[in-house]
Protein backbone atom coordinates (compact mmCIF):
# COMPACT_ATOMS: atom_id res chain seq x y z
CA UNK A 1 0.00 0.00 0.00
CA UNK A 2 0.85 3.60 -0.30
CA UNK A 3 2.49 5.31 2.64
CA UNK A 4 0.47 8.90 2.15
CA UNK A 5 -3.07 5.86 2.47
CA UNK A 6 -1.66 4.28 5.32
CA UNK A 7 -1.33 7.69 7.02
CA UNK A 8 -4.94 9.05 6.42
CA UNK A 9 -6.21 5.36 7.72
CA UNK A 10 -4.14 5.63 10.62
CA UNK A 11 -5.16 9.18 10.99
CA UNK A 12 -8.87 8.69 10.54
CA UNK A 13 -8.95 5.55 13.50
CA UNK A 14 -7.06 7.55 16.21
CA UNK A 15 -9.00 8.98 18.98
CA UNK A 16 -6.67 11.43 20.44
CA UNK A 17 -4.16 13.14 18.58
CA UNK A 18 -0.35 12.42 17.94
CA UNK A 19 1.61 9.72 18.22
CA UNK A 20 0.68 7.02 21.56
CA UNK A 21 -3.07 7.76 21.66
CA UNK A 22 -5.21 4.54 21.58
CA UNK A 23 -6.75 3.23 18.21
CA UNK A 24 -10.52 2.66 17.62
CA UNK A 25 -11.84 -0.23 15.52
CA UNK A 26 -15.22 1.25 14.81
CA UNK A 27 -16.81 4.56 15.20
CA UNK A 28 -19.92 4.59 17.73
CA UNK A 29 -22.42 6.59 17.37
CA UNK A 30 -24.00 7.66 21.21
CA UNK A 31 -27.95 8.25 21.17
CA UNK A 32 -28.80 10.74 23.76
CA UNK A 33 -32.78 9.75 23.87
CA UNK A 34 -31.80 7.84 27.02
CA UNK A 35 -30.43 11.06 28.57
CA UNK A 36 -33.38 13.10 27.35
CA UNK A 37 -35.50 9.90 29.22
CA UNK A 38 -33.68 10.12 32.04
CA UNK A 39 -34.13 13.87 32.44
CA UNK A 40 -37.52 13.62 31.78
CA UNK A 41 -38.37 10.99 34.36
CA UNK A 42 -36.34 13.32 36.90
CA UNK A 43 -37.81 16.42 36.37
CA UNK A 44 -41.42 14.49 36.42
CA UNK A 45 -40.59 13.27 40.20
CA UNK A 46 -39.67 16.35 41.26
CA UNK A 47 -42.79 17.60 40.13
CA UNK A 48 -44.74 14.41 42.14
CA UNK A 49 -46.51 13.10 39.40
CA UNK A 50 -48.07 9.86 39.23
CA UNK A 51 -48.72 7.92 35.87
CA UNK A 52 -51.95 7.54 34.07
CA UNK A 53 -52.49 3.99 32.67
CA UNK A 54 -54.92 2.93 30.14
CA UNK A 55 -54.84 5.65 27.48
CA UNK A 56 -55.64 4.65 24.30
CA UNK A 57 -54.96 7.60 22.41
CA UNK A 58 -54.91 11.53 22.83
CA UNK A 59 -56.00 14.32 20.21
CA UNK A 60 -54.67 17.64 21.07
CA UNK A 61 -56.82 20.44 18.09
CA UNK A 62 -55.44 23.23 16.95
CA UNK A 63 -56.86 26.32 15.39
CA UNK A 64 -56.22 25.41 11.56
CA UNK A 65 -58.23 22.52 11.78
CA UNK A 66 -55.57 19.72 11.79
CA UNK A 67 -55.06 17.61 15.03
CA UNK A 68 -51.87 16.45 16.63
CA UNK A 69 -53.05 12.63 17.30
CA UNK A 70 -51.19 10.51 19.81
CA UNK A 71 -51.51 6.51 19.74
CA UNK A 72 -50.71 4.74 23.05
CA UNK A 73 -48.98 7.51 24.76
CA UNK A 74 -47.46 8.00 28.20
CA UNK A 75 -49.16 10.15 30.29
CA UNK A 76 -48.37 11.46 33.64
CA UNK A 77 -50.82 14.03 35.69
CA UNK A 78 -50.40 16.22 38.87
CA UNK A 79 -53.94 16.77 40.11
CA UNK A 80 -52.64 19.34 42.80
CA UNK A 81 -50.83 21.35 40.27
CA UNK A 82 -52.62 20.85 37.51
CA UNK A 83 -50.29 19.42 35.57
CA UNK A 84 -50.47 17.01 32.37
CA UNK A 85 -47.31 15.86 30.49
CA UNK A 86 -47.66 13.79 27.56
CA UNK A 87 -44.97 11.84 25.38
CA UNK A 88 -44.78 9.87 22.73
CA UNK A 89 -44.74 9.91 19.12
CA UNK A 90 -47.05 12.21 17.58
CA UNK A 91 -48.22 12.75 14.30
CA UNK A 92 -49.99 15.88 12.56
CA UNK A 93 -53.66 14.32 10.81
CA UNK A 94 -56.33 16.41 8.97
CA UNK A 95 -59.77 16.56 10.80
CA UNK A 96 -61.17 14.93 7.91
CA UNK A 97 -58.86 11.31 9.00
CA UNK A 98 -59.93 11.36 12.09
CA UNK A 99 -63.93 12.59 12.52
CA UNK A 100 -65.89 9.21 12.70
CA UNK A 101 -63.68 7.88 16.10
CA UNK A 102 -63.23 11.46 17.79
CA UNK A 103 -66.88 12.60 17.42
CA UNK A 104 -67.62 11.77 21.48
CA UNK A 105 -63.86 13.82 22.38
CA UNK A 106 -65.31 16.57 20.54
CA UNK A 107 -66.36 19.87 22.44
CA UNK A 108 -68.38 22.63 22.07
CA UNK A 109 -65.97 24.75 20.22
CA UNK A 110 -64.48 21.41 18.18
CA UNK A 111 -68.17 20.93 16.67
CA UNK A 112 -68.07 24.53 15.65
CA UNK A 113 -64.84 24.22 13.42
CA UNK A 114 -65.98 20.92 12.41
CA UNK A 115 -69.31 22.87 11.16
CA UNK A 116 -67.39 25.07 9.53
CA UNK A 117 -64.65 22.40 7.68
CA UNK A 118 -67.88 20.71 6.68
CA UNK A 119 -69.25 23.81 5.28
CA UNK A 120 -65.93 24.47 3.41
CA UNK A 121 -65.74 21.00 2.19
CA UNK A 122 -69.54 21.16 0.73
CA UNK A 123 -68.29 24.43 -0.95
CA UNK A 124 -65.91 23.13 -2.42
CA UNK A 125 -67.79 20.04 -3.84
CA UNK A 126 -70.13 21.98 -5.37
CA UNK A 127 -67.42 24.36 -7.07
CA UNK A 128 -65.77 21.51 -8.36
CA UNK A 129 -69.45 19.82 -9.54
CA UNK A 130 -70.46 22.95 -11.30
CA UNK A 131 -66.71 22.42 -13.04
CA UNK A 132 -66.88 19.18 -13.81
CA UNK A 133 -70.78 19.79 -14.87
CA UNK A 134 -69.83 22.46 -17.63
CA UNK A 135 -67.34 20.34 -18.69
CA UNK A 136 -69.84 17.14 -19.24
CA UNK A 137 -72.48 20.07 -20.99
CA UNK A 138 -70.10 19.97 -23.85
CA UNK A 139 -69.92 16.48 -24.31
CA UNK A 140 -73.51 15.16 -23.78
CA UNK A 141 -75.57 13.94 -26.58
CA UNK A 142 -78.29 15.92 -27.77
CA UNK A 143 -81.59 14.71 -26.56
CA UNK A 144 -83.84 13.28 -29.00
CA UNK A 145 -86.98 14.74 -29.79
CA UNK A 146 -90.37 12.70 -30.62
CA UNK A 147 -91.20 13.56 -34.32
CA UNK A 148 -87.79 14.83 -36.06
CA UNK A 149 -85.89 12.97 -37.79
CA UNK A 150 -82.45 13.98 -37.82
CA UNK A 151 -81.08 11.95 -40.61
CA UNK A 152 -83.31 13.60 -43.47
CA UNK A 153 -81.72 17.27 -42.33
CA UNK A 154 -78.40 15.82 -43.05
CA UNK A 155 -79.05 14.46 -46.66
Amino acid sequence: MDQAKLARLQASVRIGTGKGTPRRKTKRVHKSSGADDKKLQTTLKKMNVQPIQAIEEVNMFKEDGNVIHFSAPRVHASVPSNTFALYGNGEEKELTELVPGILNQLGPDSLASLRKLAESYQNLQKKEGAEKKEDDDEDDIPDLVEGENFESKVE
